[in-house]
């Protein structure tokens, strides 16, 4: 599939809806690894390529390899997914996705909170 703004529009609007029904499901309560496992498999009953704790090289401003990181979901080869289970999103949060797309090349990402009883979501974008 294409990698165009519509396509990575289409995939964030299914990982949004897969979150929600997963919300309601489990409510808030649960540990992150639950809902990055709800997530998972739910995504993947869905036909979506989805990796869970993938590993993305992160590299300084000169190309140096500087580690890796390894988000909660990659979707499509395309989004980071970061999960939380906390109960706000903090600007910490958004501050450190922004940091690992730009440290792993990346563009897009979504923080997903299912801590609280209203879930919280965030998007992304370099």
């Amino acid at each position: 599939m294409s990698e165009g703004a519509g396509q990575i529009l289409e995939w964030c609007n299914v990982v949004r809806q897969t979150a929600y029904e997963l919300h309601g499901y489990l409510k808030h309560g649960h540990l992150e690894k639950v809902y990055e496992l709800g997530m998972l498999h739910r995504l993947r009953k869905r036909g979506m390529k989805v990796e869970s704790q993938f590993r993305l090289s992160v590299f300084d401003e000169d190309g140096a390899s500087l580690g890796d990181y390894f988000p909660d979901l990659f979707v499509e080869e395309t989004i980071i997914v970061e999960l939380k289970s906390c109960r706000l999103i903090a600007n910490e949060h958004v501050a450190q996705v922004f940091g690992y797309l730009r440290a792993c090349r990346m563009q897009h990402a979504l923080i997903i909170n299912f801590g609280a009883p209203a879930m919280q979501i965030r998007k992304v974008a370099l």
